[in-house]
């Protein structure tokens, strides 16, 4: 099946300079954004800390419910509104707790008196020691870093070391755009985003694959032709293919991202940026590097 047709020929590796300009500009934001914020919002899984998930049998807000709470000590305290409904709420507090079960019992106790007996329930209590929550947060950053290794070794084992840098160019520029999204909109980075990374990387050098494999066939068809059509000529060529995975794919994700609940809505959220990340990657930024890492090569032969 195809979408495009065959004789297609837009021209993108010509727009590169436009493409990789934008993408730069949205990293140097979200570089600019996490200096300025002091990292990534992280959640409970690499903050550490102590969270109580309440659910209410009636619409409040987080106003009424810290104002509900403070008879209680509890340090650094948030109230974050969980889902769409204004009828539940995490709870949220920096220091760890060992006593898990009886700062859920007291939190709930303590808003019996203000909503009623039977009007709150507690539906999760999760603690997170800071020694934990450090060795989770590094073991995350080296999963997504060993990943995008393996994937350099791969492609230039498969392919060549110039396909190889520019697929790990376009992974590194995917999660830094998904990184920089989430800061922008303030998410939190927790265990379940670094599977949706992982993810992310997986099915973006999917993508470049398919696209590199085409330049190196085209490349061996026509090899007194210029490195640039035939790039150009690759990427139109697998341009249906692109489309339709990359259109099947995001319908799943929609529907997650859409039904799924608050549960994994931030997933589904890094996955839907990722997959168009991830595409436009493998298009603008992938193919790209493999035209300049030939014509650095050239220059530099020439100056030799």
């Amino acid at each position: 099946m195809e979408i495009i047709k065959p004789n297609t020929n837009i021209d993108f590796v010509g727009k590169r300079v436009v493409a990789i300009s934008l993408s730069l500009i949205l990293i140097l934001a979200g570089i600019a954004s996490l200096v300025i914020k002091g990292g990534p919002a992280y959640g409970i899984d690499f903050a550490g800390g102590s969270l109580v998930q309440v659910k209410f049998t009636q619409d409040t807000s987080a106003a009424k419910v810290r104002e509900a709470l403070k008879p209680l000590t509890i340090h650094a305290m948030t109230i974050q509104q969980f889902g769409p409904q204004p009828d539940e709420f995490l709870v949220r507090a920096q220091e760890s707790s060992s006593e898990l079960e009886s700062l859920a019992t007291k939190i709930q106790k303590t808003l019996e008196t203000t909503y009623g007996a039977g009007k709150v329930e507690i539906r999760r209590a999760e603690m997170v020691g800071p020694k934990v929550s450090q060795s989770l947060r590094n073991k995350g950053l080296m999963a997504v870093l060993f990943s995008i290794i393996g994937m350099l070794i791969y492609i230039t084992w498969r392919f060549e070391f110039r396909f190889g840098a520019g697929a790990v160019i376009a992974l590194v520029h995917d999660v830094l755009i998904t990184l920089a999204l989430f800061s922008f909109l303030n998410k939190e980075i927790d265990l379940t985003i670094v599977a949706a990374f992982l993810t992310i990387v997986g099915y973006s050098v999917n993508d470049t694959v398919i696209v590199c494999d085409r330049i190196r066939e085209n490349m061996a068809k026509s090899p007194k032709e210029k490195l640039e059509p035939v790039i150009n000529r690759s990427i139109n060529e697998t341009l249906s293919r692109t489309i339709m995975t990359s259109g099947m794919t995001m319908l799943a994700v929609l529907a997650l991202f859409l039904f799924g609940g608050s549960v994994i809505h931030n997933f589904a959220f890094a996955m839907m940026i990722g997959i168009i990340v991830g595409t436009y990657s493998s298009v603008f930024v992938a193919s790209p590097v493999i035209l300049f890492w030939e014509g650095f090569k050239e220059k530099k032969s020439t100056a030799g």
